[in-house]
């Protein structure tokens, strides 16, 4: 990856510190179920749960972000298996998630705080942003 593509990178990551309190994901470029990219900041304690029940094969983000481009509030989604319930125990709310690019090498971001819903602009803007970095990654493998 380019120098000045990572300095972007960070310069976003920066931002999002202060927009994201309670975190934010990127799983950039998934091909056969697999992100060449991977970047969270949610809570360590969700994600070892996550990671150790599995969630993310049944994850009503995960499966709206690979059928669907565009964003969605997470108050919006099905959450029949209670995986969005059990995220807010760990203090992970009020999120939105965005998906861009072709089915073959889709991006996925989520965003949280703990002040509120974010508004449709601020939904906007984060959409814009994973466009931006899906851009400047392409060429990761």
């Amino acid at each position: 990856m380019k120098t000045e593509n990572l300095t972007v990178m960070e310069a976003i990551r920066e931002e999002l510190a202060d927009l994201c309190d309670t975190g934010y994901a990127f799983a950039l470029h998934i091909r056969f179920t697999r992100p060449a990219i991977l970047l969270r900041t949610y809570d360590d304690a969700w994600l070892e749960e996550y990671s150790r029940q599995g969630m993310m094969i049944r994850d009503p983000v995960v499966i709206w972000g690979m059928q669907n481009s565009g964003f969605v509030y997470w108050y919006d989604l099905p959450d029949p298996e209670g995986i969005l319930t059990k995220a807010k125990s760990f203090g992970i709310h009020n999120g939105v998630t965005c998906s861009v690019g072709p089915a073959s090498s889709r991006t996925i971001s989520g965003f949280s705080r703990s002040s509120g819903p974010f508004s449709t602009q601020e939904a906007g803007y984060f959409l814009n942003l994973t466009q931006k970095l899906h851009d400047l990654t392409a060429d990761v493998e």
